[in-house]
């Protein structure tokens, strides 16, 4: 396997999926001439040509609502938006179209629309254009929202997620376009909605997904260090959301961690939590604790900025108070 940055695993699946099928095709600013903000779509415009690669103008209800009529005509449109923060200008497109056409006209019609945009903070952009959203995209039904945290997981979701006849908002976050991990090669799909074990163990589960889950295996090396072995589960999709190999590791563990970047209040470790005292409270032998952002708009000074996002030693001590109370 090649040992490829997330950030040429995404060009990858992009590249593989407009090659198999004509169907396929790319809109956003700056995705063509440009190559796109994150030089995702680098030399795509020149290979595929403007029909297939799209610049639009910056207007993200524009790029959301074109793209939702080209799906209902039968197109597989992959529509980037440059930040995930530009996506409450098209919140109206994503989640009162894109989501709840298919159910409301019966199955008559699909939407297969692919959403890309760049999450997360740690860029010092500014409490407008660093925001970790996530939950917010995930509370409603009929819109998938994945969030991959390594190349081969970006990989695999996206190609999953083009052929998917479900409206996808496909999360990339930030500060991972640059971390390397092997890739498969080829036809390499990873189904939507499945969590996995990224790290076997046997003290205490982490449950966590896209940026936090490099934060948490370095936490994980550290305690591992001092003779603790916690067990890492990455969610990957947060709706569907797979509950399945976090119930089995929290009935192995009886403890656990959920981290997150977004906000606590009514996030995803509150889903996760609230799931597990439901569905395994017989094998809880001590309180779940979140570990998540501050609870302020995220500045813009590096440091304050750094100290708002959660930290290694911010899971570390989760984890420490956790295990001994």
């Amino acid at each position: 396997m090649a040992r490829i940055t997330m950030r040429e695993a995404i060009s990858q699946a992009l590249w593989e999926e407009m090659e198999r099928d004509p169907k396929v095709f790319i809109l956003g600013e700056e995705v063509g001439v440009w190559g796109g903000t994150y030089a995702v779509t680098k030399g795509f415009y020149d290979h595929f040509g403007p029909d297939r690669v799209r610049d639009t103008p910056i207007a993200e209800a524009a790029i959301v609502g074109s793209a939702i009529g080209a799906a209902l005509t039968g197109l597989r449109p992959v529509a980037e938006i440059m930040t995930i923060n530009f996506a409450f200008s098209a919140m109206d497109h994503i989640v009162n179209q894109a989501a709840k056409i298919h159910y409301m006209f019966g199955g008559q019609m699909t939407v297969p629309l692919v959403i890309r945009a760049v999450s997360g903070g740690g860029r010092q952009l500014g409490a407008t254009h660093s925001q970790t959203p996530d939950a917010i995209f995930a509370h409603f039904p009929g819109l998938k929202v994945v969030a991959p945290g390594t190349p081969a997981d970006a990989k695999g979701l996206l190609k999953a997620a083009i052929r998917s006849d479900d409206p996808v908002l496909f999360i990339e976050h930030a500060t991972l376009y640059q971390v390397r991990g092997e890739v498969p090669e080829g036809d390499y799909i990873v189904p939507l909605g499945k969590s996995t074990v990224q790290r076997e163990g046997r003290d205490l589960t982490l449950v966590t997904y896209s940026k936090m889950l490099e934060v948490s295996t370095k936490a994980a090396d550290q305690l591992a260090r001092e003779g603790i072995e916690v067990e890492i589960v990455d969610l990957r999709s947060l709706r569907p959301l797979d509950m399945g190999p976090v119930l089995a590791s929290f009935k192995k563990t009886n403890r656990a961690v959920i981290v997150e970047e977004g906000w606590k209040s009514y996030g995803v470790g509150s889903e996760v939590a609230a799931r597990l005292y439901e569905e395994a409270f017989d094998y809880v032998d001590a309180p779940i604790k979140r570990v998540a952002q501050k609870e302020v708009p995220l500045p813009y000074n590096r440091t304050l900025e750094q100290s708002a996002i959660p930290g290694v030693e911010d899971v570390i001590t989760a984890v420490k108070e956790v295990l001994h109370g």
